[in-house]
């Protein structure tokens, strides 16, 4: 299940282009049944390991700026500790709805711009200068959510750069790419050091992935990949609707509970005093 888990996966990104972030951890959690602690780190590691064999390829085709990616990972590096260092809060915490939460969330945006982007492919166009700083910034909480979720990296930071910077196309994608793999290698790096990734969880994936990237990279030029990344935003927008559901739902539950406790707590020394009036 594992080796195959990872194919599917790599075979997806290939020939799709969406990231392995969005759809890595929530099929861990929802196929796998891996923990939340544990699916997060794993997620982020394979991640990892899928952009090692891309990252080279955007560096050979010099569609990587430089110059951008170090404001980016000004801010992003930063950020991924913080979000790193949040997650293991709340999962200490049993935060489980803040955790769907964030991650439907990210999940539901990063579909919801592959679909904007598929019904309106050149809606962003046009020279923009170059807002360095703002970029800088807004990497630190992008960079924070992979860290806390494993996912956002792909989908916003491309966001970031097409509306605030003249990268080209290409550049956005290798650019953005780069830092991805920074800043999950910083966060899963912090996730192994605090002991929250299946190692042969992690090992059975990337095997599984290797196949699968090398299956669909063969395949991505003879099928049609603008409708297959249509069809898995609409599914993944589901998923992520799903989880804020699930999020809501825990929530809920969980005042719930509270409130049952409360009331019981509160009625034992009324109980008391009726069954020993004082004399």
């Amino acid at each position: 299940m594992e080796f195959g888990l990872g194919f599917l996966i790599a075979f997806i990104i290939a020939i799709t282009g969406v990231g392995a972030g969005t759809i890595t951890a929530p099929l861990l959690i929802l196929v796998l049944h891996v923990p939340i602690a544990v699916s997060v780190g794993t997620a982020l590691a394979y991640s990892t390991a899928v952009k090692a064999v891309v990252v080279p390829l955007q560096v050979m085709r010099k569609q990587i700026n430089w110059k951008v990616l170090a404001v980016m990972l000004a801010g992003g590096l930063p950020g991924v500790i913080v979000g790193t260092l949040l997650f293991k809060r709340f999962g200490a915490l049993k935060g489980h709805a803040f955790f769907f939460g964030a991650l439907g969330t990210v999940i539901v945006f990063s579909s919801a711009w592959h679909l904007f982007r598929h019904f309106r492919p050149n809606a962003i166009s046009g020279h923009r200068p170059a807002r360095m700083k703002t970029i800088g910034a807004l990497m630190f909480p992008i960079a924070a959510e992979v860290g806390f979720s494993s996912s956002g990296a792909g989908a916003l930071g491309s966001l970031a750069l097409m509306s605030l910077s003249p990268l080209s196309a290409a550049q956005v994608v290798g650019t953005d790419l780069a830092f991805a793999f920074c800043v999950t290698l910083l966060g899963s790096g912090l996730h192994f050091a605090d002991g929250s990734i299946d190692k042969a969880l992690l090992v059975k994936l990337v095997i599984g992935g290797l196949v699968g990237a090398l299956a669909g990279s063969a395949v991505a030029p003879r099928v049609p990949n603008k409708q297959l990344r249509l069809a898995l935003s609409v599914v993944l927008l589901a998923l992520g609707l799903q989880f804020c559901y699930q999020a809501v739902a825990k929530q809920l539950s969980t005042h719930s509970s509270n409130g049952r406790s409360a009331a019981v707590h509160g009625a034992e020394p009324h109980a008391l005093a009726l069954a020993h009036p004082q004399q």
